[in-house]
């Protein structure tokens, strides 16, 4: 309780059950692979728990209006709103978070997820909302 001040998280529900599947997924494969073979798990998991997902989807950048040619292609994009970044890294930095936050600028989706495979100990990631 504290404050009294409740703190209402945009698609906590949703969040939480991508983390869950990562959480899954790292408690079979644990740290050490390759970003592809996490990718692909994540894609098993996401879909045996019936949570929407499309893998390396191409998304538009614009430029003063103007679409690029050149897309980013998001590792999974979930429940069409939330884009989900798979790191396989000793641990995220700021240039990971920055980039991720430059998507979610730039896609107009308000939540993100980093989720680093890499490190040792529990899962890593973060939450990111614009």
């Amino acid at each position: 309780m504290g404050n009294g001040v409740e703190i209402d998280l945009i698609y906590k529900d949703e969040v939480y059950s991508i983390i869950g599947a990562a959480m899954e997924v790292h408690r079979h494969l644990g740290s050490g692979f390759l970003e592809a073979v996490y990718q692909e798990a994540m894609e098993m998991e996401l879909a045996a728990r019936g949570i929407e997902n499309q893998s390396q989807v191409e998304l538009m950048i614009c430029y003063k209006g103007v679409p690029l040619k050149k897309k980013y292609v998001a590792d999974l994009v979930c429940f069409g709103k939330i884009i989900v970044e798979l790191k396989v890294m000793d641990r995220l930095t700021s240039k990971e978070e920055s980039q991720l936050l430059n998507y979610l600028n730039t896609t107009r989706m308000r939540v993100g997820l980093l989720i680093n495979y890499g490190a040792t100990g529990p899962l890593d990631w973060k939450r990111f909302v614009l």
